[in-house]
């Protein structure tokens, strides 16, 4: 697994250019003689704020990126936002490109070239794999028997019964439990039914202080639920809301559907849980209105926001527990 940093912010970027990459360009260039000592004191002398063992292990992720990725492994990168796994082959070793992938503020110079084969649903993964690829590590080895599932899934085939438990090593002291816990909260939001979705879309509104009101079964013309500061749903603003629960990525042209039936004085809200394609992301960029789209993950870190608001009901279809983890 290489991860496509948070949020999948470069997924994209890593099936379009055909590569994985990772970051810590900060330490400089190791790709022609990789030394897991130097590495480690070029990542104290780059993060002095850091700890020691922040830096091993910042130091072992490019180490293990330029030496034990091999040509011809498999690999695998998540994008949150439609809930897939791009699995692809290694094709060559690794490079230092300066500037090649790049957001101004940050860099991910160490390269990967990469044959993306296809997707894999995270949703039709067992939980123990789920389990396992829910690490937040920016590199880490699948076990054998995740491999397997995944690549049985490419192939169709039936996924071998073995169970694929936990792995310590994708389970590392050092991730962050609280964005790991995101996208097991996603598993549970993404098992409900579409109608069970507008509740739950329309229970999260509620908890954020508007009043509601779902639209009856039958064609809704582009409005699921209408949100307003009154029960009456006399004042502004009114919110007009479009919930999508389904697999594949909400595209420009529903984007214009949604739109096209709104008032000048409308906002909108698109709820997609499979995504949205960079198209409709454009268009709702410009859109007439104010239009806010929400993919699952970003729907689930609402929910971790103001769970404590939500009624009893809303509660009942997502049912978490908080718990406090000591900060080391």
């Amino acid at each position: 697994m290489v991860r496509a940093e948070r949020k999948g912010v470069l997924f994209d970027s890593f099936i379009e250019g055909e590569i994985v990459a990772i970051g810590w360009s900060e330490i400089g260039d190791f790709t022609a003689s990789p030394n897991l000592e130097r590495m480690f004191a070029a990542c104290q002398r780059a993060f002095p704020e850091n700890t020691d063992f922040t830096n091993k292990v910042a130091a072992g992720q490019v180490y293990r990126f330029i030496t034990e990725l091999a040509e011809g492994d498999h690999v695998v990168t998540y994008d949150p936002s439609r809930r897939v796994y791009a699995v692809g082959v290694i094709t060559g070793s690794a490079s230092y490109r300066i500037g090649h992938l790049a957001d101004g503020e940050h860099s991910w110079p160490n390269v990967r070239p990469v044959k993306w084969i296809d997707e894999v649903k995270r949703d039709d993964l067992s939980q123990p794999a789920r389990n396992t690829l829910g690490s937040l590590l920016t590199l880490f080895q699948l076990k054998p028997s995740v491999e397997s599932e995944i690549l049985s899934r490419l192939k169709g085939t039936p996924v071998p019964s073995e169970p694929a438990d936990d792995d310590p090593e994708a389970a590392g002291t050092e991730i962050d439990m609280e964005e790991r816990s995101i996208e097991f909260i996603s598993d549970m939001v993404a098992r409900l039914s579409p109608n069970q979705m507008e509740e739950f879309v329309a229970g999260l509104l509620r908890a954020m202080g508007y009043a509601t009101r779902i639209s009856p079964p039958g064609p809704d013309r582009g409005e699921d639920i209408r949100a307003t500061p009154d029960a009456l749903g006399l004042q502004d603003p009114r919110i007009i809301v479009e919930v999508k629960h389904r697999a594949g990525a909400i595209g420009a042209p529903d984007l214009r559907g949604f739109l096209g039936g709104r008032h000048s004085n409308d906002k909108g809200l698109y709820v997609s849980t499979g995504g949205f394609t960079k198209d409709a992301r454009y268009e709702a960029a410009r859109a007439n209105i104010p239009l806010q789209l929400l993919t699952l993950e970003d729907l689930v870190e609402l929910v971790v926001q103001y769970y404590d608001r939500l009624d009893v009901e809303t509660r009942a279809m997502v049912p978490l527990k908080r718990i406090y983890w000591p900060i080391l």
